[in-house]
């Protein structure tokens, strides 16, 4: 039996990878025969550079950089090897990558994960430390950039990068706003600057299609999450209409760049980059699956297991263990999915497991995801349950 074991983080609790590896060790006690595949998957957000980089044997690197406010964090991400590539990623990067490429995560410098429920203020966090990996990976050699934008702390249109890349926002008199937060755009009244000749193709995998600005723009839907109050949204709206105006005038950029679908990733980051960057926005999950070469290898697999912190009625509509358990019902393959919660409806060759009882505070479920998969793992593939540590 050949089983793909393709988990998604559990947040707050488990990485992709720690998921899948707890699932194997339960499976090599239950079933030693039997063939493991495992494959973490990533959504752009945690994860995104270590398990891309890791699944084509390329190399981590950390630095320190700013944080979300300004307080310095160590940040890892990743080089590897263009040629490792799989040919569909290749593909879809939408240029010839050669040498070696860059691999970034958004939430290891300017993540949401990075504060204290109390420090997440979108006036206040700033995207630099992005643009800080983004300028060491390219002095580490780097002749390409692909970022992934996911669990972003911030909603600063991504000018905190841009300022690391060789932008400055400048008041009347003529000094730089730095970090250009939005509680400071009021003093910003010229943009000058550009990124280094020569930039590096960059690009963005995300699978948001908010545009920047509206109901369903970056500050409406994601605001909330990153600490915004519901009584600031007008003022921090149209303070982000005003500074992408400014930047699109300065990059002699198309005023109608705010209502690209995905201009509202990350706070705006994609918009900024796109703008001053030249940065091209990548179909996440599907860059992701063909980084990650899911296809053959779920082609090859008897058996699926993968899972994540919910699973519900919408995840089979949606990505990451959703969209390979439909592909793998699909195919005729048999799903077991793992979660904290699940709600979704049974299907013929879906078996589901969920790891913590309803009335289970959270705080305690967190804990105990690690064990709790392991046992449900060992319980569902044949060997007897271990005790409750």
């Amino acid at each position: 039996m050949r089983i793909l074991i393709a988990f998604d983080k559990f947040k707050d609790s488990l990485t992709a990878r720690e998921a899948c590896q707890r699932t194997a060790a339960a499976l090599r006690i239950a079933q030693p025969e039997w063939s493991l595949d495992l494959c973490p998957l990533t959504d752009g957000g945690e994860g995104f550079a270590e398990i891309l980089t890791g699944a084509i044997g390329g190399t981590l690197h950390t630095v320190t950089v700013s944080g979300p406010r300004g307080t310095p964090v160590d940040a890892t991400y990743g080089l590897v090897d263009a040629a490792r590539i799989p040919a569909a990623a290749k593909a879809m990067l939408g240029f010839e990558a050669q040498g070696r490429v860059a691999v970034i995560e958004m939430a290891q410098a300017s993540g949401l994960a990075l504060l204290a429920p109390e420090q997440r203020d979108p006036w206040q966090t700033t995207t630099r430390g992005t643009g800080e990996v983004v300028r060491h990976a390219l002095a580490a050699g780097a002749g390409a950039v692909l970022l992934g934008v996911g669990g972003s702390a911030t909603h600063d249109l991504g000018l905190g990068a841009l300022s690391a890349l060789g932008f400055s926002f400048l008041t009347s008199s003529g000094d730089a706003v730095l970090p250009p937060v939005p509680a400071r755009w009021g003093e910003v009244v010229k943009v000058e600057g550009e990124v280094p000749a020569g930039f590096p193709p960059l690009r963005i995998a995300c699978d948001v299609t908010n545009p920047l600005l509206g109901s369903s723009g970056a500050a409406a839907v994601y605001g909330p999450q990153k600490g915004l109050r519901p009584e600031d949204l007008a003022a921090l709206e149209a303070a982000s209409d005003r500074m992408a105006g400014l930047l699109c005038k300065h990059c002699a950029q198309p005023a109608a760049l705010v209502a690209v679908a995905g201009a509202g990733a990350a706070g705006g980051c994609s918009f900024g980059l796109m703008a001053g960057a030249g940065a091209r926005l990548l179909p996440g999950s599907a860059f992701v699956t063909a980084w990650l070469d899911l296809e053959r290898r779920l082609a090859h697999a008897d058996l699926v297991i993968t899972g994540e912190g919910r699973f519900d009625e919408s995840s089979l509509s949606g990505k990451g263990p959703g969209a390979l358990a439909a592909h793998a019902l699909a195919l005729g393959r048999t799903v077991h999915v793992f979660a904290g919660a699940v709600t979704a409806l049974p299907r013929p060759g879906l078996q589901t497991h969920a790891l913590s009882p309803a009335d289970l505070p959270l705080a305690q479920a967190l804990r105990e995801t690690g064990w709790r998969l392991e046992d449900a793992a060992r319980a569902a593939f044949g060997a007897q349950a271990s005790p409750v540590p």
